[in-house]
């Protein structure tokens, strides 16, 4: 079986002093909007305004991943599979969601070193922890903010509404190919990709279809 290599050490550190100059600059810069969004999220879901969940990091380490709050909480709903007409969510949030404002407080996470800003997502347990073999290179990397398969899947909320059973096509048709990506983006890394891919995700932002 051929050895699973992630980045270099040379890589690691360029990577990491990339997202702490870039990230800390981020958070600085969107602070604003931030304490908006939390007012916001407060406001419409009635309780904190700021979302915090245990995930998968780097070499299968759990780690709290923050969020802004965009859904409210319902009895019997536990799935943590989000369509795009999941009632959870509330209207405010579908906006933070949206423009993916739901994301900045993960800027702290990057500063913190618990994050990128490129890389695959941090998933709850029973996902990437699971990989298995070649896939485990996954894991390698500090999971990102945003990445290949962040932007292929854009729209992954409409897809799975789409689908007759959103839980099975997620696992069976989405993630394999999240993976596939996802190690494709480890295997071929640079700095230029990493910017590349910010560039892109601020294009996806910005698109209205």
């Amino acid at each position: 079986m051929r050895e699973v290599r992630g980045l270099t050490p040379r890589q690691q550190a360029l990577k990491r002093a990339f997202d702490l100059v870039l990230g800390g600059c981020g958070l600085l810069a969107t602070s604003p909007v931030l304490v908006v969004g939390v007012v916001a999220a407060t406001v419409s879901t009635r309780e904190w305004g700021v979302f915090s969940q245990e995930r998968i990091g780097r070499n299968g380490v759990p780690f709290r991943v923050h969020k802004v709050r965009s859904m409210r909480r319902i009895d019997g709903v536990t799935t943590t599979i989000t369509a795009g007409t999941d009632p959870r969510i509330t209207r405010t949030g579908a906006w933070l969601r949206r423009l993916k404002i739901d994301e900045l407080p993960q800027l702290v996470n990057v500063v913190r070193g618990d994050m990128s800003l490129v890389g695959p997502r941090p998933d709850v347990a029973g996902w990437a922890d699971e990989l298995t073999g070649e896939d485990r290179i996954v894991l390698s990397v500090r999971p990102g903010i945003t990445g290949p398969a962040s932007v292929a899947y854009r729209h992954e909320e409409e897809l799975l509404t789409a689908a007759e059973d959103p839980e099975v096509y997620n696992r069976e048709v989405i993630w394999p190919d999240k993976v596939r990506l996802n190690r494709e983006y480890v295997e071929n890394w640079s700095l230029a990709s990493d910017l590349a891919w910010i560039a892109a995700t601020v294009r996806t932002v910005l698109e209205r279809d």
